[in-house]
């Protein structure tokens, strides 16, 4: 794991770099995070299924989770309370942490859970009892962490072994979609709607309207689709700016398709691509004003795009 910092000019300074003491770990996930004292936090997970938890701030582990039975997919941070972290996982379960205190407070499994590899989940930005999850049993679900909210308060004044904590088993999400027919490998909150993507070469915007009488049922309805050419591959994820102004998608030659959320119908802001970059893009990463993208690329390079005023 190498922390770089963009610096003016499209100049990359590296800050730190971290290597797994198990020299088969592979990661697949990084992700931001805060402890309470605003310490930064660098999360990683992967094929080891264990959560790495680095201390940037004197470059040491601060803990690592064990507890999920398989690989990692996705990492994501709670943008209100960063010291909580939610993590996806081949095992089928989502987990949510306490990076502070190192407890698995929840796991979203069980009977109403993923019946195959969880591949991405997101936390809602202005509900914080609510996420997204969504992976290879084609589906998207949301849960709710509202009746168990309690113990997520319980993690950060805990002070006896994590793994006395009693963690509880979210088993039922509040609402489940088929809008894909295929592995669903990303999925983004957009206020209160969703996008999601599949292998389809293209990002879905759909609403989930849930049915109050019958928890966990209701529709799907489709708002619009932002096309991606050549983007028939799993694993490729998109990124978002913090206002959600743009998305920053991937394909599997090389290109970055830059789309407005904002409006409708879909417009297309840009089309990145250059004669190098070939090798397909599994993820995107936007900053927070949406100004810079970068890419990560299967052949192991990290590319750097920056907008720039015309007149």
């Amino acid at each position: 794991v190498t922390v770089y910092q963009c610096l003016e000019g499209g100049v990359i300074a590296v800050l730190q770099s971290y290597v797994d003491e198990d020299k088969d770990e592979s990661f697949y996930t990084v992700s931001w995070a805060c402890n309470i004292d605003g310490t930064p936090f660098v999360v990683a997970g992967g094929i080891n299924g264990i959560i790495r938890v680095i201390d940037a701030s004197n470059e040491k582990i601060h803990k690592s989770f064990v507890g999920h039975g398989d690989s990692i997919n996705e990492i994501r941070t709670q943008p209100l309370k960063p010291s909580l972290i939610v993590s996806a996982s081949k095992d089928e379960s989502v987990r949510l942490w306490n990076v502070h205190t190192g407890i698995c407070i929840l796991i979203f499994a069980g009977a109403g859970g993923h019946r195959n590899e969880v591949l991405s989940v997101d936390f809602h930005p202005s509900d914080i009892y609510r996420i997204a999850s969504c992976g290879m049993d084609n589906t998207v679900k949301i849960w709710s962490m509202k009746e168990f909210w309690t113990y997520v308060e319980k993690s950060f004044t805990w002070t006896d072994l994590p793994s006395k904590f009693p963690t509880k088993y979210v088993q039922f999400p509040v609402f489940l979609a088929s809008v894909h027919s295929n592995y669903v490998d990303c999925n983004r909150w957009l206020g209160d709607f969703i996008l999601s993507k599949s292998v389809d070469n293209e990002i879905v915007l759909w609403e989930p309207k849930m049915k109050e009488q019958s928890p966990g049922e209701g529709t799907a309805d489709i708002l619009q689709k932002y096309p991606v050419p050549e983007c028939d591959i799993w694993f490729i994820k998109f990124s978002c700016d913090f206002h959600y102004n743009a998305a920053a998608i991937g394909n599997r030659e090389g290109k970055i398709f830059v789309w407005e959320l904002q409006s409708s119908p879909p417009v297309l802001i840009a089309r990145l691509s250059h004669a190098q970059s070939k090798s397909p893009i599994r993820q995107t990463a936007t900053s927070f004003d949406g100004s810079t993208i970068l890419s990560c690329c299967e052949d192991g390079t990290i590319w750097r795009w920056d907008s720039v005023q015309t007149n």
